[in-house]
């Protein structure tokens, strides 16, 4: 077998851009063979963009279909998880959109539901592919940058209008996202941030809703985070702010990155600043320092993610990210939601469920009426997703 036979359940904004970047030849080792849809107008327009896949009305319908290999998940957040389980029960390999889900606990079994299948199990993290990120990871996490001391994240460059959350019933809903900025737009950067900086034991965090638009979600974010070795994180995410700004500083003992503008500048120090602290004679001076710059030409991220799925079922090669990674983000916003819920600090884990009280109750006094507005929002899908600075 030199290609997969790749099923897609969901084909609307994200997931006919995938169809599209597989038929334009952007994933050589995938041939979609199927899609599946609820909304006729979706298939039909899939349907137009690759004749020869099969179409079906339920998810159900293409995993029972033997047309497949392996399935892409991108339907709204709720239903990653299930219909991810539904791939594991029929041994078939699977790749989730982000998040991972909307609650730990539907994660977790998810998790050991691909554990007990051994098949793949890949998310699209598709800003990892990101040479600055990349180079950040390398850094941070071979100890080059010493003992790690602070992240602090702004990243406010994630703008939309209220004709985006307008443009789907399920935009902007407990019911339908989950969440707001946390759970649509910033599970990339939370992914960066645990990836390249590691997990924190707690958060304290401040989640405005309907800050900047007519939405019952948070579209305004402050997180605050502790580690167990005393290093903290701060970050910062919104869609409603323009221009936004995309900087990311860390320090640790050895010295300090900043990734901006497109960017990683690294300075290092020649000693570590807590033996400087500690044995230098006088009081105004500080470490001497070198200093290099990294960019790098960045791929279009979805199709790379999408091509070592592949090759990880056909050759066994590496994956850009493990599903099992998605819970990673997910333990943070939701000790994010948690904390802004109850005004308190939130370990991690948090307690599942306490979350999923106050979830279950926010979704119960959402209006289950809205109506959607569709929205043109063109066919470059990873234009409207790659790492903007």
């Amino acid at each position: 077998m030199d290609k997969i036979r790749l099923g897609i359940i969901g084909v609307g904004n994200m997931g006919s851009g995938h169809l599209r970047n597989v038929c334009n030849g952007k994933c050589p080792k995938i041939e979609v063979t199927a899609v599946a849809d609820i909304n006729q107008e979706k298939l039909d327009n899939a349907r137009k963009i690759q004749p020869g896949a099969a179409c079906f009305n339920t998810a159900e319908e293409l995993l029972d279909s033997g047309l497949i290999d392996a399935a892409l998940i991108s339907v709204p957040h709720n239903g990653h998880t299930v219909y991810a389980i539904e791939c594991f029960k029929r041994g078939i390999h699977v790749m989730i959109e982000k998040p991972a889900g909307v609650t730990a606990r539907s994660v977790r079994e998810m998790n050991e539901a691909a554990d007990r299948a051994g098949v793949k199990f890949a998310i699209m993290f598709n800003q990892r592919t990101n040479p600055i990120y990349r180079k950040a990871h390398e850094i941070v996490q071979s100890g080059a940058l010493g003992q790690p001391k602070r992240l602090v994240w702004i990243i406010t460059n994630w703008y939309r209008t209220q004709a985006y959350y307008d443009s789907g019933s399920w935009r902007a809903t407990w019911n339908g996202e989950g969440g707001g900025v946390l759970l649509n737009q910033a599970p990339h950067n939370l992914d960066l941030w645990q990836w390249i900086f590691g997990m924190p034991k707690r958060v304290r965090a401040f989640c405005s809703v309907g800050k900047y638009h007519n939405v019952g979600i948070e579209d305004d974010v402050t997180i605050y985070g502790e580690y167990e070795n005393g290093a903290t994180a701060v970050f910062i995410s919104s869609t409603g702010e323009a221009p936004g700004t995309n900087r990311l500083e860390i320090s640790g003992d050895l010295g300090k990155l900043v990734l901006e503008d497109g960017k990683l500048k690294w300075w290092r120090l020649s000693v570590s600043e807590r033996e400087f602290c500690f044995t230098a004679k006088e009081g105004f001076v500080t470490p001497n320092h070198s200093y290099e710059e990294f960019s790098a030409e960045a791929p279009e991220g979805h199709p790379e993610v999408l091509e070592s799925f592949a090759e990880s079922i056909l050759d066994g090669g590496e994956l850009i990210a493990d599903g099992r990674e998605g819970l990673n983000s997910l333990l943070i916003s939701n000790a994010a939601y948690l904390s802004s819920w109850t005004n308190d600090w939130a370990n991690i884990p948090a307690d599942e469920t306490m979350f999923e009280k106050y979830l279950e109750q926010l979704r119960s006094q959402e209006s289950t009426e809205k109506n959607a507005v569709p929205l043109n929002v063109g066919e470059n899908m990873s234009e409207r997703w790659k790492v903007r600075w």
